[in-house]
């Protein structure tokens, strides 16, 4: 709101406001207009409000303030689902093109056939593909066991889409289309969450929903996106837990004759948080991620230390005088038990399908080879997939053939070598130079986005590091669960699509770059709130330069998915247009 009092009774109302105690010299200096920095209400720190449009935008649109008022609630379920239809429509459109087998779809399509069908995969003949895609009638689901190195979630998830729609590229894409569509949606309200602003968290969505990486994975039979799914769910459900918890911390505290929230160091060392439903989801969703695949494992290791820290922050701005030790005694239980130990339940029952049918590759190693281990008190069923397990993960540590798209981790986010998922020449071209046409489908992000991921990273551990950012922080350890693990195994082949996991990451940590280059709405705050920062010539000014630098940057972003759009589709255009997108060497 806007004031008429003078600026010193204004800077005296913010002081008393925010339930500050000036000292005499700051009382003798608000005569000479000094007004006091104010400092954010305990209640604001454990449970910051949202942000609202300033009342400038509805007048500017002619909204009266009744209908503002109702835009404003509705957009916060209004403003991301609008993002994620536009989403949607992307990744739907023409989903059944190229009309192909692509990359790795020979094995996770063929493979969910069989797992909804028999309950286990099978060993399917070589150059089956082509009959596939003909008369996927005509093809019979091999009864023999074929040795898998992926555990099934996945595989269940795009043989569901397969059932609804037939063994069909569209069949086997569809799940995948729609975890990634959704995966915007679940974007978006995060964001608002994470920011308190409705259009920061709309903003983080559509940066998703133009990424071209993200964009390519959801619309191919792959594992990756569906443990990006997964993941992003499990922060989700971790972030709103996070707000749940200091709120009832905040509720618990004492209240003083003047209506401020006081600290209090027993209830913040003493007071138990109770049940937490939202963190037993994330322990769900952190297993079904490690149960589609390994690499999940990383992600609950680092977002179960990530919540625990959270649980010792907010213990500490309640007034906590030993957090870490009320942390120990109150929550770290309570936290492993909600994660680990439910993931891990979570990933064994999804070897359901393998343990009932009894048909299943090493399912019977347990009565056979491992018959004489001192280990047979243990069930056949868990001793054989114990066993099934260390093959697995010796087939992947010893992963080190060559291949054409491999690339090292350290290049991923320069986008230093992308997959080709499928290419095709056509002859005879006439709007080619060369007289040909080309259609290719390749995964590699917006490169504008991800170049300027960069720097946003550098800023995101800045503000973590030295302004001590919670959220900078949680954006960092998303993004390290999902790449730095990967540095662990630089001699392994291994593929740039992997990041796709980190990509919503990437994405946040953008969206508060832009938010920072934009600056704070002159409403927000709780000096902004009494007027003080109202007829600030020089704030709005910098702030307008900083909202067009920030629109000039979503623009390009949007226009470079627009451009590569060819690439991300497999759509046929001239062989000199596919090579004027070919921005570096190693992209061919």
């Amino acid at each position: 709101m806007t004031s008429t009092a003078p600026e010193t009774q204004r800077g005296q109302d913010a002081g008393d406001a925010l339930g500050e105690q000036p000292t005499s010299w700051q009382r003798r200096l608000r005569r000479f207009g000094h007004v006091p920095r104010p400092e954010t209400p305990l209640r604001d720190r454990l449970d910051p409000p949202y942000t609202r449009p300033g009342r400038q935008v509805w007048s500017v649109l002619a909204i009266p303030p009744h209908v503002a008022d109702r835009l404003v609630r509705w957009s916060g379920w209004g403003g991301p689902l609008l993002v994620t239809l536009v989403a949607g429509l992307l990744r739907f459109w023409k989903l059944d093109r190229p009309h192909a087998v692509i990359f790795d779809e020979t094995y996770y399509a063929k493979d969910a056939w069989a797992l909804v069908n028999q309950g286990y995969e099978g060993s399917w003949p070589k150059d089956v593909d082509k009959l596939i895609l003909k008369d996927p009638s005509s093809v019979p689901i091999p009864t023999d066991p074929g040795y898998v190195v992926h555990p099934p979630v996945g595989k269940w998830i795009i043989g569901f889409g397969e059932q609804l729609f037939g063994f069909t590229p569209f069949g086997w894409r569809f799940m995948v289309a729609v975890l990634g569509t959704v995966s915007v949606l679940l974007l978006c309200r995060i964001g608002r969450r994470l920011f308190r602003s409705t259009f920061l968290g709309c903003l983080a969505g559509l940066l998703l929903a133009v990424d071209g990486l993200h964009f390519v994975m959801s619309r191919t039979a792959l594992l990756d996106l569906i443990v990006m799914f997964f993941v992003l769910a499990a922060f989700g459900c971790l972030v709103v837990d996070r707000d749940r918890a200091r709120r009832r911390l905040a509720d618990a505290l004492p209240v003083d004759a003047e209506g401020v929230l006081r600290p209090g160091a027993r209830i913040a060392e003493t007071l138990r948080l109770g049940w937490r439903p939202w963190r037993l989801a994330a322990g769900v969703m952190l297993g079904l991620a490690f149960a589609t695949k390994w690499n999940g494992l990383y992600v609950l290791a680092a977002f179960g230390l990530m919540t625990v820290l959270w649980d010792v922050g907010a213990r500490r701005t309640a007034g906590a005088v030993k957090p870490y030790m009320a942390v120990l005694r109150r929550d770290l239980v309570p936290a492993f038990v909600s994660t680990v130990p439910v993931a891990i339940v979570t990933y064994v029952v999804s070897w359901t399908g393998w343990i009932v049918t009894d048909k299943g590759y090493y399912r019977n190693w347990a009565a056979t080879e491992g018959k004489n281990s001192s280990w047979n008190w243990l069930p056949d069923w868990l001793r054989s997939l114990w066993h099934y397990e260390n093959q697995v993960y010796d087939f992947h540590v010893g992963l080190t053939s060559g291949h054409t798209y491999e690339s090292n981790p350290w290049s991923w986010l320069v986008l230093g070598r992308p997959v080709s998922y499928f290419y095709e020449e056509e002859a005879g071209c006439k709007e080619s130079t060369t007289g040909k046409c080309a259609s290719e489908v390749l995964a590699i992000g917006t490169p504008l986005l991800w170049w300027l991921a960069c720097f946003a990273l550098a800023y995101v551990v800045w503000r973590w590091l030295f302004r001590r950012d919670w959220r900078a922080g949680a954006i960092a350890c998303g993004v390290a669960a999902g790449w730095v693990p990967w540095f662990f195994y630089q001699e392994r082949t291994i593929f740039l699509f992997y990041a796709v996991v980190f990509v919503p990451f990437l994405c946040l940590a953008v969206t508060m770059l832009l938010g920072a280059i934009v600056g704070p709405a002159a409403g927000q705050g709780a000096r902004a709130e009494l007027g003080l920062t109202s007829g600030d010539p020089t704030g709005e000014r910098r702030r307008t330069l900083g909202a067009i630098a920030a629109g000039v940057l979503v623009l390009l972003i949007v226009w470079n998915f627009i451009y590569f759009w060819p690439l991300y589709t497999g759509t046929s255009i001239p062989e000199d247009l596919w090579r004027d997108r070919m921005w570096l060497d190693t992209w061919v």
